[in-house]
């Protein structure tokens, strides 16, 4: 056999590199067909507020259209709006926005997962210490919950024990500061989006992956808390310096770690922009680079951002806006910093959340004010959506996971 020129061999190593990507998407595919893919949709499901969720919604994806086909409901009316799985699967998390009319309370419920099935089996519910529970979050170490009271303003740590139950709170923090303005200092011309600037509103609660940080976004406060956390006791500690601002009555709602630590992307709700900032591992010190708008050029009016969620491969991060009915999608760069890909319409009404699926070939938006799931085809190279014309009814879905 005739060995390769050098510039053979460059050309060959050039093209498996532009190939890389597409291959390791094309494995996950091969490895899904082979897998059982199941999706459980949390509900706003109370009947009080005129709610038509059942509770949680476990439908079958096909991995090759992504199509969902309705399985069974877990039925609960406690409006069971986050959700969040235990890192190998076995167990689901779920945050119950309904109060305890004794305590005013939200809860986090603990179930079990069937392996065969994939079923749910409740195991218990503790209360998650403050009004509102919105979000809920996983240490990566795994023997801890952690919960964002929103209505209540505060955080609370839970410890996982060993069967996968939930134990009450080892830590709860109020947060505490100055209240923002009405009035957006980012927002669109003629916006009058006004959601949570009457008091503190944790809103979010996610580690570092490193596991040393943990970080709560505070609507209300217009900050980003930072805490170091004790995986032993299960205690948050004030970092130095304990928070990062953003612009004044903006509202900082979700964000989302870059998976090499160093980047973290905010989502501001009432602003309709994304800020990009660097994140020091080290000590947890959080510094802002960039900020950027989530709706196109010249828009004007109201709209609320809702999601923002980074590819597998990294490459692009996705941002929900609500009344303008959009997901947007930015390319990440060298550094970091991100710059305006394109758009395209959720075909449904209010788009509380979105997830891209275990294939990263798609990605299913929850329209809650239209009572449907939408599904959207991801192009590799590009991050381009296309519409698959599926639309899965799930009466006020709010949030999907696999």
């Amino acid at each position: 056999m005739r060995k390769p020129t050098r510039r053979e061999f460059v050309q060959a190593v050039s093209a498996w590199s532009a190939l890389g990507p597409v291959m390791a998407v094309r494995q996950r595919q091969a490895n899904a067909n082979a897998t059982r893919i199941l999706a459980y949709v949390g509900t706003y499901s109370s009947r009080e507020s005129q709610n038509h969720g059942q509770g949680i919604h476990i439908l079958e994806m096909n991995p090759s259209s992504g199509a969902l086909v309705p399985k069974e409901i877990v039925r609960s009316e406690s409006n069971p709006s986050w959700l969040t799985f235990n890192r190998n699967r076995t167990h689901l998390y779920s945050a119950n926005e309904l109060a305890d009319p004794r305590t005013g309370s939200g809860s986090v419920g603990a179930y079990a997962v069937d392996p065969a099935t994939g079923s749910l089996t409740l195991l218990n519910i503790v209360s998650s210490e403050g009004a509102g529970p919105a979000y809920l979050s996983i240490h990566p170490a795994g023997r801890h919950a952690l919960v964002a009271n929103y209505g209540g303003g505060l955080v609370a740590v839970l410890p996982i024990q060993p069967d996968g139950r939930l134990a009450s709170a080892s830590d709860v923090k109020r947060h505490q500061g100055t209240v923002g303005p009405t009035q957006p200092s980012g927002a669109p011309t003629g916006s009058f989006a006004i959601s949570g600037h009457d008091r503190a509103h944790a809103h979010m609660i996610e580690a570092d992956p490193s596991g040393r940080f943990v970080l709560a976004a505070d609507l209300g406060l217009d900050q980003i808390l930072v805490w170091r956390f004790d995986d032993v006791k299960g205690t948050l500690t004030p970092n130095e310096p304990p928070s990062v601002a953003v612009p004044p009555g903006d509202g900082p709602r979700h964000f989302a770690f870059h998976p090499n630590g160093r980047w973290l992307y905010s989502l501001q709700e009432e602003a309709s922009t994304v800020m990009t900032f660097d994140f020091d591992p080290s000590n947890g010190r959080v510094r802002g680079k960039q900020t950027l708008s989530t709706l196109p050029r010249g828009f004007a009016g109201t709209s609320f951002t809702s999601e923002i969620v980074l590819s597998p491969d990294a490459r692009f991060v996705y941002i929900a806006n609500r009344l303008h009915d959009s997901i947007a999608w930015f390319s990440i760069g060298a550094e970091g910093t991100l710059a305006w890909v394109g758009e395209e319409w959720t075909r449904g009404d209010y788009p509380r959340s979105f997830t891209i699926d275990p294939t990263g070939g798609f990605l299913f938006s929850c329209n809650q004010r239209s009572d449907a799931i939408t599904s959207f085809r991801i192009n590799q190279r590009s991050g381009a959506l296309t519409f698959t014309g599926q639309y899965t009814p799930v009466g006020s879905p709010a949030q999907i996971v696999f």
